[in-house]
């Protein structure tokens, strides 16, 4: 597992996916907050808050983890490198979990940077310092459960297709659903009576609860289990190419 996953992080940095994820997440990012004008303009609104970031990065991530993860199945499959693989001395599990777990690096790899947003605001704030630690650093995790949960998702999709832009439109797709999809979905009046379960199926309100500052077993609970899921069903579609 351990060299699938050194391989796998070798390939994002020989490729620069990994600096040019980084690098578009941080320009997007600082766009919405210190140079578009509006109300997410941090400036604009004169608080000491990072909560345009929170806005703003799970709808980049959206887009940028099933970049660096469509071709983690996908191209092995169109090189015909995956036959290879299943027949090395290596589970399919930790198979997975290599290219899973390398995934996740580069996601910290992409979000660490992100740091520098909250040290401008924490130095712009008045009193130096004004502003809401507890509540940043809950929705700092809440992130990083939120990104782990779309590399699941995108481990899955690349699973399925040889195709790479199929592997990327799906995996978009997927986490729109469990993001967001799910929670408008319940907003239709028909469905007012399984509203709760299908608000609590969908990523965004745990990830608003991680943002409180307060971060509770169940929120972790839920991400670990969602990301848990696709993991396993993923290592049920490269099974199944020995049946």
């Amino acid at each position: 597992m351990y060299a699938i996953f050194i391989k796998e992080l070798n390939s994002f940095f020989s490729s620069l996916t990994g600096i040019i994820a980084a690098i578009v997440f941080l320009i997007v990012n600082g766009l919405f907050m210190w140079v578009f004008p509006g109300e997410l303009n941090v400036l604009d609104s004169g608080y000491a808050s990072l909560d345009t970031f929170f806005i703003i990065a799970p709808w980049v991530m959206l887009f940028l983890v099933p970049a660096v993860t469509m071709r983690l199945f996908s191209e092995e499959k169109r090189s015909g490198t995956i036959e290879l693989l299943l027949t090395r001395p290596i589970s399919d599990t930790q198979i997975i979990l290599g290219k899973y777990l390398a995934s996740i690096v580069l996601v910290i790899i992409i979000l660490l940077p992100a740091l520098i947003f909250f040290l401008s605001v924490y130095l712009l704030g008045n009193p130096v310092g004004n502003i809401d630690t507890g509540g940043t650093w809950g929705s700092f995790i809440g992130l990083f459960f939120l990104s782990a949960a779309y590399a699941s998702i995108g481990v899955f999709a690349s699973s399925i297709t040889e195709n790479q832009i199929v592997s990327f439109i799906l995996a978009i797709l997927l986490s729109f659903i469990v993001f967001i999809g799910l929670e408008s979905v319940a907003s239709v009046h028909s469905l007012k009576k399984i509203q709760f379960l299908l608000v609590n199926l969908g990523i965004n309100e745990h990830y608003k609860s991680l943002s409180r500052g307060v971060i509770d077993s169940r929120d972790v609970v839920y991400f670990v289990a969602l990301s848990a899921i696709f993991v396993l069903s993923t290592r049920t579609l490269v099974q199944s190419r020995k049946w």
